[in-house]
């Protein structure tokens, strides 16, 4: 069964566009990850099953992976000291991660390898990706030579985050913060990289979040990492460069948007059955790929 939302009585609570977080007080939070899904800066009215459970699951195997500091505290929703009955435990499983408090870094720390989205439209305009000009003549979706860029982006409550430059973001927060986020940032994506690879998966590109702590030297990472939700994925076996990758993401929502008339300005329409079924099933097979194991609630 879905979770489109929760209400967890007594406490404090923001909701994210897929997130509910929870203030359970001191330096803790109690984040969890609904079904909801959001296309063309809208969340729809209708959840994927499950989709909350692939996004928890595979970013704490990605935390273990990449063996850096993070959020984390417990995936155990009875650390988190709270009197709820066995029907809301049940909802909840799988879905929780009891963080530390942190303040955010506002930026999204955005590392693509791949010519590909916003990044590929930019280019197609003016040779440039985020302002920054890379090599001529490569088609969507090629490798980004000589190496991977860094293009930081503005976090929006609402709408579309805005791509910026790193001028921008080393005058908001200073050179020493800004050049530790892309020098570790472009290491995270590198390694991940080389993960996936293993897999047969092409790690195009991805975002990371980060929060600074009173007692970690540097800032740790927070939110998700490397989910189908912050990352885009494509099959290695079927890559070629020259248009649109398939990908292991909402493209299946986003497709079935563009065929209703929906003029993305009111409401959104409910989901079809079939659409709601593939999308859940490419987000359990991004996870199963990736970590080599059976998606544990299907």
């Amino acid at each position: 069964m879905a979770l489109f939302e929760t209400d967890l009585p007594g406490l404090p609570r923001r909701r994210g566009k897929v997130r509910d977080v929870y203030d359970l007080g001191v330096d803790r939070l109690l984040i969890v990850a609904t079904d909801r899904i959001s296309a063309f800066d809208w969340v729809l009215p209708t959840p994927i099953p499950d989709k909350g459970r692939v996004l928890t699951a595979l970013s704490n195997w990605w935390f273990d992976e990449l063996k850096t500091d993070d959020h984390r505290v417990s995936t155990d929703i009875d650390d988190a000291g709270l009197n709820l009955g066995d029907e809301i435990r049940d909802a909840l499983t799988g879905r929780v991660v009891i963080a530390r408090k942190a303040e955010v870094v506002p930026f999204e720390c955005v590392v693509r390898g791949y010519l590909s989205g916003s990044g590929w439209k930019e280019y197609r305009d003016r040779g440039t990706v985020c302002g920054e000009r890379i090599a001529s003549n490569l088609l969507e979706s090629s490798l980004i030579v000589p190496a991977p860029i860094f293009t930081p982006a503005t976090k929006a409550a609402t709408g579309h985050d805005e791509n910026i430059s790193f001028a921008r973001m080393k005058g908001a927060i200073g050179d020493d913060l800004a050049n530790d986020l892309r020098d570790r940032s472009r290491s995270l994506y590198q390694r991940a990289r080389e993960i996936a690879e293993e897999r047969g998966l092409i790690l195009a590109d991805t975002k990371f979040e980060f929060g600074i702590v009173p007692d970690r030297p540097r800032p740790i990472l927070i939110d998700e990492v490397l989910t189908p939700d912050s990352s885009r994925y494509w099959p290695a076996a079927s890559y070629k460069p020259g248009g649109a990758q398939p990908s292991f993401d909402k493209q299946f929502v986003r497709d079935y948007l563009e065929t209703t008339g929906w003029d993305k300005q009111s409401p959104p329409p409910p989901l079809p059955d079939d659409v709601v079924a593939r999308t859940r099933e490419k987000y359990i097979e991004c996870y199963e790929i990736l970590t080599g194991q059976a998606f544990p609630w299907t």
